[in-house]
């Protein structure tokens, strides 16, 4: 059954908002810089979060990427007396949103994005980085970060030479702390894995998930594409790579449960899609899928989905599948930001999942189609998937 998601209510704010009593001042370099001094930026009071800037422009403007709002919202400018002058705009942002953006200015027809200068708060992905707004009510979860008493898991390095693949494949594997040859594990096989590891902190977050006793010590490899715009939209080589080649290699070396039950296969985006097509393409292999803002494009009329060459083959398999459902796993974790254009097809999905009888857990938040978000769901979707003794005990 799906989860609704609940959401905290914004705190009221009461009186002016902080930019609204400075410009009611006579502004110069002392009274600006002490402003600056005083609040963080974004400047957040309730549901009204002010973007600054500072500095010479012809134009100024935030550049946020939330679906269907105006993603490019001018700065209004105030002039300081005899020095920069300050840029401001307010925007309204539902409680516990996190959003990333950046600052756009422009001097002429020459125009220049870069990571807010007032704000410290920066997510970091394999594209670059952005600024990012914490709207009240949103907090970093303390899983993410090292906890000194949870005790580091081990990773090693696997290389697998891949006969479907015509490659050697990289992976990383992640071994729990209290790893022992003589117990057995479920098995969790992650895509894009190195990036994971690097911008969803994930080797952190198994360490506490796991010291917290709310995820079973589990094996994971973390696996990498090679050509992934080619090998994770449902892909024949890349499934026969992971139930022929990589499920053996590992089953060979390492103590894992041989049961469908204890797998699992994870991804975000195109890994969502490399997750479900696989499954799909192996009946009665991996049982558990946990699947985050997966890019599920399918066409209603035609074939036209506007999402470039690259899009064809997920569309081909997601209007193949929507035409006749049946079940892929037994169990389905599934997350989406309300933010990212990919929340349509993922609730769309959901119902038609569950019409085949997976039980399906569905978990939305104020965010986008971000690294940040996908981690910031791991404790749900990890301990729902497998379940360490506190779960067990509370469930």
């Amino acid at each position: 059954m799906s989860q609704q998601t609940a959401y905290p209510l914004s705190p009221r704010h009461k009186g002016k908002l902080a930019i609204n009593q400075l410009r009611a001042r006579r502004l110069d370099e002392q009274v600006v810089a002490r402003f600056l001094a005083e609040h963080e930026v974004p400047v957040v009071e309730g549901a009204k979060c002010t973007f600054l800037y500072r500095g010479e422009a012809d134009g100024v403007a935030v550049r946020h990427r939330i679906v269907n709002q105006p993603q490019h919202v001018p700065m209004r400018r105030l002039d300081v007396e005899g020095d920069l002058p300050l840029w401001y705009v307010t925007i309204e942002l539902p409680a516990a949103s996190r959003v990333e953006y950046q600052i756009e200015i422009r001097h002429g027809e020459a125009v220049e994005t870069f990571n807010d200068p007032l704000n410290p708060h920066v997510a970091h992905s394999p594209v670059g980085s952005s600024s990012v707004c914490q709207a009240a009510g949103y907090e970093t979860p303390d899983w993410v970060v090292p906890q000194g008493d949870a005790r580091p898991g081990e990773l090693i390095d696997l290389q697998l030479p891949s006969k479907a693949l015509r490659r050697t494949t990289h992976n990383r594997v992640y071994l729990p702390a209290r790893f022992r040859r003589g117990s057995h594990y479920p098995l969790l096989v992650v895509h894009d894995g190195d990036d994971y590891l690097t911008y969803a902190a994930m080797r952190t977050v198994l360490d506490n998930l796991i010291h917290d006793l709310d995820l079973a010590e589990t094996i994971v490899v973390f696996s990498n594409p090679g050509d992934r715009l080619r090998e994770y939209p449902n892909y024949a080589p890349h499934a026969r790579h992971l139930t022929t080649e990589l499920l053996p290699a590992i089953e060979e070396q390492l103590p894992v449960i041989r049961r469908a039950d204890a797998r699992c296969l994870m991804g975000a985006s195109f890994g969502a899609v490399a997750s479900l097509s696989a499954a799909a393409r192996t009946p009665g292999v991996w049982d558990n899928l946990f699947l985050q803002s997966g890019s599920f494009v399918f066409t209603d009329i035609g074939s036209d989905h506007g999402g470039g060459p690259a899009f064809d083959p997920v569309v081909k398999f997601m209007n193949r599948y929507r035409e006749r459902p049946r079940r892929i796993a037994e169990r389905m974790f599934i997350t989406c930001g309300v933010y990212e254009p990919l929340i349509v097809p993922n609730r769309s999905m959901v119902p038609v999942f569950e019409s085949t009888g997976s039980r399906v857990q569905y978990v939305e938040s104020r965010d986008g189609h971000s690294w940040e978000n996908w981690r910031d769901r791991l404790r749900d979707g990890l301990s729902w998937i497998f379940p360490g003794p506190q779960k067990l005990v509370y469930e």
